[in-house]
Parts: C-alpha cells; sequence; structure tokens
C-alpha cells in the first residue's frame, strides 16, 4: 500500500450567510481553489485522477463535478459529493486517501464546499396537502430523539457544567487567535480577501450578548455559536508514487490516518471524541505527542468537551483560530481544518503529528492525523 501525501491546500474566505461570497454557488466557490492548486503545483489538468468533495446543503446534483469542469478539469476525470453532514469535507479526504493507500488512484483532489447564502428552499411533500418548507432534514428516525444541534449543545453544557463565561472566553481567544493567522492558506477570491466575521471580539461585549439557549449560568450566545457560513477548501493528495515523479516532495504533509464512528445521536458534539480517541490508540500516539490539534467549534462547549475528555493542553488547539471565529460553512468546516493543519505543518519539525477532529449531526464523528515531512 502506498503511503498518502498532501502536497497543497488551500481555502476561501469564510464569508458570512448573506455576505460578501453570497452571490456565488458553492462550487464557484471551489473551482478557483482546483485552479489555484494546479497552478502551485505547475500540473496539468489531466494529471488528477478523482474529484470527491463534501457538501450538505446544496440540495441535489453533484457540485463536485460542476466545479471540476468549470475549473478545466478533463471531461474524463470522475467527480463526487458526499454528505455526512459536518464530517463531509473531511471525510471527502479521507475517502480520497484510502482509494490512492489502495493503489486504485493516484492524484486526487478533496475536500468540501458550501453555500448557507444559496441552499434551496426543501419542502416535506405530503399527499393531498401543500407541501411545508422545513429548515433541516432529520438526523434520526426518531422525532423524540433529534434534538436540533443547539437544543444538544444547551444540554451538553448545562451536563458538563460549562459555565457561559467559560464558553465566552474561550471565544474571545479564538477570534484573537484568527486575527493573527487570517493569511494560512487563503486565496482571495472575487477580491475578498479575509474571514468575513472575524473579528477583535472583547469579554465585555460578550457578557451583554442576549442568551439564545439554555439556562443559567450555561447559557449560549451569539459568540459562542458558530454563524451559518459560505466556503470551500481543498487539498491535493498524492502517492508515493506520484510524488516523486511530480516532484513534490518540499512542502509534502503524509496523511496518517482518517477514521469515522458513531455515536449517540441526542449528543453529536461528542461523537468525534470516541472516533479520536480510537484513532490515536490504533497509532499509539498520546494525546501529549500531537504537535497542535484541530478541533471544531460549532459550538464553545463542544470543543471544551473535547479538550477536556482527551486532556488536551488548550494553549495547543485551534491555535490559528476555529469556527468560532471564522464561521461553520458545514460541508466545508472539515476541510478547512486540515488546510489549516497543513500549513502549520510547514514549520513543524519532521514528525511532528496534528489531529484534526469534527462532529456531525446524527451522532457522527470524524478524525484525521497527519504528519509533517
Amino acid at each position: 500500500m502506498s503511503d498518502v501525501w498532501i502536497v497543497a491546500a488551500k481555502r476561501t474566505p469564510v464569508g458570512n450567510r448573506n455576505g460578501v461570497l453570497s452571490h456565488l454557488q458553492a462550487w464557484q466557490l471551489a473551482s478557483p481553489l482546483v485552479k489555484a492548486i494546479l497552478d502551485e503545483c505547475q500540473l496539468k489538468p489531466e494529471t488528477v485522477d478523482n474529484v470527491i468533495m463534501g457538501n450538505a446543503l446544496y440540495g441535489g446534483g453533484n457540485p463536485a463535478r460542476l466545479a471540476a469542469l468549470h475549473a478545466g478539469l478533463h471531461e474524463s476525470t470522475p467527480a463526487l459529493t458526499i454528505d455526512s453532514q459536518c464530517c463531509s469535507g473531511m471525510d471527502a479526504i479521507t475517502l480520497a486517501a484510502q482509494q490512492i493507500r489502495s493503489g486504485s488512484t493516484e492524484v486526487a483532489v478533496a475536500g468540501g464546499l458550501e453555500s448557507w447564502s444559496r441552499a434551496p428552499l426543501r419542502f416535506h411533500r405530503l399527499l393531498n396537502a401543500t407541501p411545508q418548507a422545513y429548515d433541516r432534514p432529520p438526523f434520526t428516525p426518531w422525532p423524540k430523539r433529534d434534538p436540533g444541534m443547539l437544543e444538544a449543545a444547551a444540554e451538553l453544557a448545562s451536563i458538563r457544567q460549562i459555565s457561559r463565561a467559560a464558553q465566552e472566553q474561550y471565544a474571545v481567544v479564538s477570534h484573537q487567535r484568527a486575527m493573527r493567522n487570517r493569511q494560512a492558506g487563503l486565496l482571495s477570491i472575487n477580491g475578498v480577501s479575509a474571514d468575513e466575521y472575524t473579528r477583535d471580539l472583547k469579554i465585555r461585549l460578550c457578557e451583554r450578548l442576549p442568551a439564545i439557549k439554555g439556562e443559567v449560568p450555561h447559557q449560549l450566545t451569539a459568540a459562542t455559536i458558530a454563524s451559518e457560513s459560505d466556503a470551500a477548501a481543498l487539498v491535493l493528495l498524492v502517492s508515493d508514487k506520484a510524488l516523486g515523479r511530480l516532484g513534490m516532495r518540499g512542502n509534502a504533509v503524509r496523511w496518517i490516518d482518517g477514521l469515522s464512528t458513531g455515536a449517540d445521536p441526542t449528543q453529536p458534539a461528542l461523537a468525534p471524541i470516541k472516533t479520536a480517541q480510537k484513532l490515536l490508540e490504533t497509532h499509539n500516539i498520546e494525546p501529549h505527542q500531537l504537535e497542535n490539534v484541530q478541533v471544531m467549534e460549532a459550538f464553545a462547549v463542544q470543543a471544551l468537551a473535547f479538550i477536556e475528555d482527551l486532556d488536551l493542553n488548550p494553549e495547543h488547539c485551534n491555535t490559528r483560530g476555529g469556527a468560532l471565529s471564522r464561521g461553520h460553512p458545514i460541508g466545508a468546516s472539515g476541510a478547512i481544518e486540515i488546510v489549516n493543519a497543513y500549513h502549520a505543518l510547514q514549520s513543524a519539525p519532521s514528525g511532528a503529528k496534528t489531529l484534526c477532529a469534527i462532529a456531525a449531526a446524527g451522532g457522527l464523528g470524524s478524525a484525521t492525523l497527519l504528519e509533517s515531512s
């Protein structure tokens, strides 16, 4: 089996829902990334064997194929769009990497794309009745065990006794880190060159925000919930053979492994904890041996619970900020984590390892291990 290498990683800025990128379809966000990655690596379009992208909101079709064709990839290059909700972008990269490891693919473009702004209206089709619009599909087959992500996060904050103050402090640090690291792997799109939501967030502002969900003193507010967003993030993965043939060893990061597991659908935020633990155990890695960790911040309580249960040093987690300070473009968020991890590993010593982890509605967790070369 071949080793798998990431040799390029780029993302768009993250735009607010109905914000600076709202005029673009999801595939229009991803297409420039494909072109930029190929240009950076000096590769011809026909070099790419496969394209896999994650998406949750497009509403059907195959936006990965649209992005690939618009970017100028050869029409014979296959493209696949997958949906595992928030895990989609990371799962797409894992699927592409596994194909390379198996020997069926040598060069693949993979990641995620999402436009919350351009998501279509969705309807229940009812017999003998007018179709009714809905905000989200069911995530479990049991209506009484299918909480919204907001409700589940508020319950988690209460169960784990994670205070509003602790969540706000975490959010402030996330924004501070993002302010210092805006340009890592970021490709300017239509004149937009920075994440729209990132700001100099202060505790005094957080304290004035009204509670959105939860009970005192564990409330959730707009500062401690990631905003609905638009973005795309992609990586170029290659086999050992392609790495040598194409001469791309300079910036290569090794993809060690990826894993997806299921957990209690009523507490989806906890799902990636066991995923990450299992992945680390499989490779005999202790949490303190990790160079840094990328953990999803759909909610501050989600990240804080993950850090606590894996006994991680908070100073080593999301050192470039997270979703609280950027926004959460569902299908792209896991891929954004991997793009950030790739660029952080460029300045790390050889053999340094990074863990990326993300949760999804329905009780799904995904995790990825990377290593600097």
